[in-house]
């Protein structure tokens, strides 16, 4: 979803530098023309001749250690992506799912990572969805899904998308994924983050409907995203910001550790949004403090109205 900042998954040790051994050059004995220092001199620069060579060789392995992680990273959370998928598909006919077919159907190799897949899969369905996964048959396995939604008739009637249901969840992940990219973010991102949690922008979908129409025509209409053109783009590239409806309910802190939440880190670890959310939760407490203090003067100026 989300600015790939890093993803919350498996931490990728970070790869320490490598120093490639190499042979020694064969020694020649000197001859009599020649000087000890012209020798050591030679020596220095056949040393010198080969540290390229050696650089070179060494950056190859960290590149090919480098792209060896991503796969490997990206091969997760697509795998994290297609366990949410089956998890809810399997829970539309309301029987317990188990590990085996998990693991049969959807993790295969990766099955020494199953704790790891689950526990990502787990908060992925709570934060977006709006299901707890629950584990109730510890010797078989068995897990079930147990919605933590509002009653349908109570989320209907509501003006806002307040609640922990599974459309405020997708809109705190397009909401996370602004932010994260410098509080705007192209089209055609958000469509790849539906992509990356198994969602096809125009097919319906059993929780959400159509979500290429839910955003546009819902989240867009309501003013919770603004939508406009990319100027000077050709061929019209356009680009999702937070619309005034955003910046009135959620605030920055809130979205950043809903991120934090999904990436199992602390809201620290990107420093640049943290400090723009400190200064947001500092411009709201300022606003709050103001309108708070206006109420008083006004309460107490019609106080003094009724006294006369």
């Amino acid at each position: 979803m989300l600015q790939t900042p890093e993803s919350r998954g498996l931490p990728v040790p970070q790869a320490e530098g490598e120093k490639d051994g190499g042979h020694d050059g064969e020694t020649r004995a000197p001859t009599a023309s020649q000087e000890r220092p012209k020798e050591e001199l030679g020596a220095g620069r056949e040393e010198g001749a080969a540290e390229p060579a050696l650089t070179r060789k060494g950056a190859r392995c960290l590149a090919a250690k480098a792209l060896a992680r991503r796969r490997a990273y990206r091969r997760l959370n697509r795998t994290v992506a297609e366990l949410v998928q089956f998890l809810l598909v399997k829970d539309k006919k309301k029987s317990p799912i188990t590990r085996s077919e998990m693991v049969k159907y959807v993790i295969g190799d990766l099955k020494a990572l199953f704790p790891d897949i689950i526990a990502r899969a787990a908060e992925h369905l709570r934060y977006v969805f709006g299901f707890e996964l629950k584990q109730f048959d510890r010797k078989h396995h068995t897990y079930i899904l147990i919605n933590k939604l509002k009653p349908l008739e109570e989320e209907e009637e509501e003006e806002d998308l307040g609640g922990d249901g599974p459309r405020l969840g997708l809109l705190m992940m397009i909401l996370g994924l602004i932010y994260m990219r410098g509080n705007s973010a192209r089209e055609a991102q958000v469509w790849e983050m539906l992509h990356r949690l198994g969602m096809q922008p125009s097919k319906y979908h059993f929780l959400f409907g159509y979500p290429k129409r839910l955003i546009m025509e819902d989240f867009v209409q309501q003013r919770y995203l603004s939508y406009r053109r990319v100027p000077h783009t050709s061929p019209p590239e356009y680009e999702f910001s937070w619309g005034p409806r955003s910046n009135l309910e959620i605030s920055k802190m809130k979205v950043l550790g809903f991120v934090a939440k999904l990436h199992k880190k602390e809201p620290q670890h990107w420093p640049v949004q943290y400090r723009e959310a400190l200064a947001d939760e500092a411009d709201r407490a300022r606003a709050k403090a103001r309108a708070e203090a206006s109420m008083r003067a006004r309460a107490s100026a019609r106080a003094d109205i009724h006294l006369w």
